[in-house]
């Protein structure tokens, strides 16, 4: 009888134990915080435009994570496509990390497909994204914690 290979399972991630938040693409913002804000009574934290993604966005808590719903500006971008092919729902989950260019070096070095190799800047902080081809078929953020080494290189105000 063949005996099994063991995987390697590479060191875990820095996560910093919470889920940042989910992201639920919509088609109306405006309907969908009609729902999360007022049905689900949900606290708006901010909506707010994010010209390079060429989205808008509303964070509402949720305990100690966050609801971001997402509506596209533009048709050609990716999450316009995604809209038009899956309909409204879940997008993505962002994990918080503390250091988002260490992850990022780790999870290249052992093989996971970077959206992003390098942190860039997302509305709440350094983020990059893992491509769904190597999460099981599921597109994941990282996010860096307040006051890691990318934030001050990204230009961010101390938290």
């Amino acid at each position: 009888m063949a005996r099994a290979r063991a995987v390697p399972v590479p060191p875990p991630l820095g996560v910093r134990g919470r889920i940042h938040h989910v992201a639920i693409v919509v088609r109306s913002l405006d309907e969908a915080l009609a729902f999360y804000r007022d049905i689900l009574d949900l606290s708006l934290e901010t909506v707010m435009d994010i010209p390079n993604d060429r989205v808008r966005i509303a964070f509402l808590t949720a305990g100690d994570s966050k609801i971001e719903l997402v509506e596209p500006t533009d048709d050609t971008t990716g999450v316009a496509r995604f809209l038009a092919g899956k309909g409204e729902g879940f997008h993505h989950v962002c994990l918080e990390v503390l250091n988002l260019a260490e992850e990022l070096t780790r999870l290249g070095i052992d093989g996971i497909e970077l959206i992003d190799t390098a942190p860039r800047r997302g509305a709440e902080g350094p983020v990059a994204f893992l491509h769904p081809r190597s999460c099981h078929g599921v597109l994941v953020e990282l996010i860096e914690a307040p006051g890691g080494p990318a934030w001050r290189s990204l230009g961010y105000p101390t938290p």
